[in-house]
């Protein structure tokens, strides 16, 4: 009868970002999975301390960082154009995005007293700007934004409380060019994130009614979820302009680009830094 790793065992094994072979290995006793365990531990270990050490000398900087730079790059080169919004969102500003008291959401956002809130997403205040955007700048109009996003979101592999976005938006478009511009750049995104597997779903979404998510390869990971428009929620803004949107979650760029297992690992830490796990 084979035994499997105890519980203690696993989780430390999972910290220490062991791969599958020596998370699923099975010993023929109790004593024979301890030694095994201890020995893999200790390499598992030597390995970490390595990796910290190339960080310290090479990398200089989180995978995070890295990823956001050549995101920002990239989006750049193509002709968009960075900007950086407030992470207090007022509550004014998610109803213009159907998010009311009773909407599901709405349990999920951190309030800072009665009227406002960690900003749950970016695109309320994207929508502010473009409103001024639109008037004063040539179209079509491209912006994005990188920065932290907050929700009360149950504590697993694929889900954080505090989580970095990229929202991208490009406003003034021919209607008919919609769709074909938002699979480019859903590419654009993922061949700079070093994805090069990924698929497009059309999806149900809380918000938009119906979006175009970017999902990897074998569906487990959903990576960022696109829009279109004109849509019914732009007349808060008086917004009539044809456009694409796609909003990633950066640290799961990271899971699918082979980086690591969980967000926990790839997103701000205390437990972490640049995926490696400090208590070794």
């Amino acid at each position: 009868m084979s035994v499997q790793w105890s519980e203690a065992q696993y989780r430390r094994l999972v910290e220490l970002n062991a791969g599958d072979s020596d998370l699923n290995m099975e010993c023929e006793s109790a004593e024979v999975r301890d030694r095994t365990y201890q020995a893999i531990e200790r390499r598992l270990v030597k390995r970490e301390r390595q990796r910290l050490n190339e960080f310290r000398e090479i990398h200089f900087r989180p995978s995070l960082i890295r990823l956001e730079n050549q995101l920002a790059d990239v989006l750049i080169k193509n002709g968009f154009v960075q900007v950086i919004t407030p992470i207090i969102m007022s509550k004014g500003l998610l109803s213009k995005m159907g998010i009311d008291d009773s909407h599901p959401l709405a349990s999920q956002i951190y309030w800072l007293g009665s009227n406002k809130c960690l900003r749950p997403m970016l695109a309320p205040h994207l929508y502010f700007i473009l409103k001024d955007l639109l008037r004063l700048w040539k179209k079509p109009v491209r912006i994005f934004e990188v920065g932290p996003c907050f929700r009360k979101e149950s504590q697993g592999a694929k889900h954080s409380n505090e989580f970095t976005m990229l929202n991208l938006v490009e406003m003034g478009l021919p209607q008919e060019s919609c769709q074909d511009r938002i699979q480019e750049l859903a590419g654009l995104v993922a061949e700079a994130a070093g994805i090069k597997d990924y698929k497009l779903v059309a999806e149900k979404s809380e918000v938009y009614g119906e979006t175009l998510d970017v999902v990897s390869a074998n569906g487990d990971i959903e990576l960022g979820s696109g829009a279109m428009g004109p849509h019914p929620l732009d007349r808060h803004w008086k917004i009539t302009d044809a456009w694409v949107g796609i909003g990633f979650g950066l640290e799961r760029l990271l899971m699918a680009a082979g980086k690591g297992r969980n967000l926990a690992r790839m997103g701000r830490s205390l437990a972490y830094l640049d995926g490696i796990r400090l208590n070794l």
